[in-house]
């Protein structure tokens, strides 16, 4: 797009704002520069400004931002007033929903509140056939009424999902132009997902309508700044993927996962240069854990959910729990203990920051001996664990059995925060079919490396693998990104028909010139660009479907692939097309990974910082103390141990042996 500067010509920023800290990633001349800063959750845009006018000066800057505003906004109702405008009789979609019963044996178990209540949801007369055939159509009358209504409601937002629109758009485009002089955001479902099943389409619209005004003021106030004068911004999103700021306006319902999504892509790229393809990845930071298994390949799917709203939009599938640094340790009405989703945050932050006054998972492992006080954050912030006595004592009073000793209620709270991770990685591994023994756990994120090993002990994963900075893996992979747009179009043909061929590839076309134009606009060359074919297939009648990649095998991939998933597959039954999917990758220059080192046939001596007594399972055991930063590749780790850097902590319990690779990743054995 004319006026985008090369992204070549400038410096590379990952910039990921967390709950508690928000991190950057600096590539300044090959080289890698890092910044963490405390959150400011009241005004996200604050800390973001101070860390950039730290590490920018004058410099231009391509900023790759993951930001949790719209997950926040979404998740405590903070969005904006919207009417929804559907086809008449079909207001209730979004209440109705699916039969879906998440809790089937829970007596008390309720229906989640639609974002919009029945009062501002629309029925307009106009109506269009599964094929786009208009039945009835759409009257100025009717658009006219629609304003009045607009104008009495004074909605902030707009989401318009109308019948069979994503084969036709032709009446939403009407409405969208009736309403664009009314100055008020309007989102279309043709426009978000043009794809089939009316209750998911009119979720992920009403989503991004809810969400537009606030993710519109954030990313405003950033783009304003004079610190990105002269360069570019771009917004991380669910699939792994940017979206540049200045080309398009950016979906907030696309970004829903953006800042664990950027954890992903960098994790993928570190363990895959160390030779570990088959992964699990464990990003544990100050209010949440995050999950995610890769099978060689970074994974998507289109069938997420946020607070049980559905999110049909393409994202790396994550599992999220309210297991964090700062999760906050409490005690229920039954009297036993309990530790998050609350957060202390940043502020005020756990007992040992200085002001908080509820004991953290943070607290635990400090009292605990496992967290230098004098080296956080490379020893820019110093813990205060004279303030933890006093308040593990109020917690434990407060429990029903007996009063526990600091160190029984430290470990306990240590110990529910596993079980909570242990039951998201279960999920995603060994109920879904996979065998953990196969893969390897990276950890990263500030928390992730005290609680990994205890994890991969209790799930018999074979290794642990912590990167260098393992608290800003998230903002690396952020600002190692590339742009990626996701495309799709429901089409439902069936197979049996002997064009079907030439009519998917007719039908794909439109979307690949448009992905290609689209990243044109970004400012990438022909040369630059990368286009991903798919297509979901399904047997005629069943209900959901499967993406195998577009190609003149796509039948025989299908069912191999259905064998594999189900244990079966009938070749002899017709095999409806359903979606068309194109992604397409305009690709940044590569950035440096770290470089391997040779590993010396006499193993470098690990020199210890210090020597104190730490408590474990079975009571306090002297522990060697280093600073990773004077690990050398080839150095060998007995434990008990505790290595400290800028970014985060990492425990190798008793049980467990160390080394560091040729890439200066700490890898953890059972030993």
């Amino acid at each position: 797009m004319k006026g985008l500067p090369d992204p070549e010509s400038l410096l590379r920023v990952g910039v990921d704002t967390g709950g508690t800290f928000t991190d950057f990633v600096v590539c300044r001349e090959g080289r890698i520069e890092s910044l963490k800063l405390p959150s400011t959750p009241a005004t996200p845009e604050k800390a973001v400004l101070e860390g950039l006018a730290r590490i920018l000066g004058d410099a231009p800057a391509l900023v790759q931002h993951g930001f949790t505003v719209g997950t926040n906004a979404l998740l405590e109702r903070k969005g904006a007033k919207i009417l929804l405008v559907t086809t008449e009789g079909f207001q209730d979609v979004l209440a109705i929903g699916r039969q879906n019963r998440p809790h089937l044996y829970d007596l008390t178990a309720g229906r989640v509140a639609p974002l919009v209540p029945r009062t501002r949801r629309v029925g307009i007369q106009e109506r269009t056939l599964h094929d786009g055939t208009r039945l009835e159509p759409l009257q100025r009358e009717t658009l006219d009424r629609l304003l009045e209504r607009v104008r009495r409601q004074s909605p902030q937002a707009v989401a318009v999902v109308l019948l069979h629109s994503y084969v036709n758009s032709r009446h939403e485009d009407l409405v969208g132009r009736a309403l664009r002089d009314t100055g008020i955001p309007v989102s279309l479902s043709s426009r978000i997902l043009p794809e089939f099943r009316e209750y998911e389409r009119t979720s992920a619209t009403v989503i991004n309508a809810y969400l537009t005004p606030v993710v519109d003021r954030y990313l405003d106030a950033l783009s304003s700044s004079p610190l990105l004068e002269g360069g570019r911004l771009s917004v991380m999103q669910s699939n792994g993927g940017t979206a540049p700021l200045a080309s398009t306006s950016v979906d907030p319902v696309r970004t829903l996962f953006s800042g664990p999504a950027g954890g992903v892509v960098g994790a993928f790229k570190l363990a895959r240069q160390a030779g570990y393809d088959r992964i699990i990845t464990l990003d544990m930071g100050g209010t949440s854990t995050d999950v995610c298994l890769c099978d060689q390949r970074i994974p998507s799917t289109g069938e997420a959910e946020v607070d049980r709203f559905p999110l049909p939009v393409q994202t790396i599938p994550i599992r999220s729990v309210g297991a964090g640094g700062g999760s906050i340790a409490w005690v229920d009405s039954g009297g036993l203990l309990r530790v998050g989703p609350k957060s202390a945050g940043s502020s005020p932050g756990p007992v040992c920051y200085g002001r908080g006054r509820s004991i953290t998972v943070t607290d635990a492992n400090l009292f605990l001996g496992r967290i230098d006080a004098e080296r956080f954050l490379g020893g820019e912030m110093k813990l205060d664990a004279d303030r933890l006595p006093r308040y593990l004592k109020q917690l434990s009073s407060r429990l029903q059995e007996r009063s526990w000793s600091p160190e029984e209620l430290s470990e306990g709270i240590i110990k529910i925060a596993n079980t909570q991770m242990e039951t998201a990685l279960r999920v995603i591994s060994l109920e879904k079919g996979y065998d953990t023994r196969d893969f390897t756990l990276v950890s990263y994120g500030g928390a992730g490396g005290l609680h990994a090993c205890e994890l991969a002990r209790s799930l018999m994963i074979p290794r642990v693998m912590v990167p260098p900075s393992p608290g800003l893996v998230s903002a690396w992979g952020m600002m190692g990104s590339q742009v990626v747009r996701d495309l799709s179009r429901t089409v439902r043909l069936a197979f049996s028909n002997a064009n079907v061929s030439r009519r998917l590839r007719k039908k794909m076309a439109p979307l690949v010139d448009r992905a290609r134009r689209q990243l044109a606009r970004d400012g990438f060359a022909e040369e630059r660009i990368q286009v991903q074919r798919s297509v979901d297939l399904r047997y005629l009648g069943q209900g959901y479907e499967i993406n195998v990649p577009y190609s003149r095998n796509l039948l025989r991939t299908f069912h191999k692939k259905h064998e594999r998933l189900y244990g079966y597959s009938n070749p002899g039954l017709t095999v409806e097309v359903v979606t068309l999917r194109v992604r397409a990758f305009g690709n940044h220059p590569e950035l440096p990974l770290p470089e391997a080192a040779a590993i010396p046939k006499k193993p470098p001596r690990a020199f210890a910082e210090e020597k104190r007594k730490v408590f474990f399972r079975r009571g306090r055991r002297m522990t060697r103390f280093y600073d990773r930063d004077r690990l050398r590749p080839g150095t060998r780790l007995k434990a008990p141990a505790v290595i400290s850097e800028y970014s985060a902590t990492t425990l190798i319990p008793p049980g467990f042996k160390g080394r560091v690779d040729r890439w200066r990743n700490l890898i953890l054995e059972p030993g």
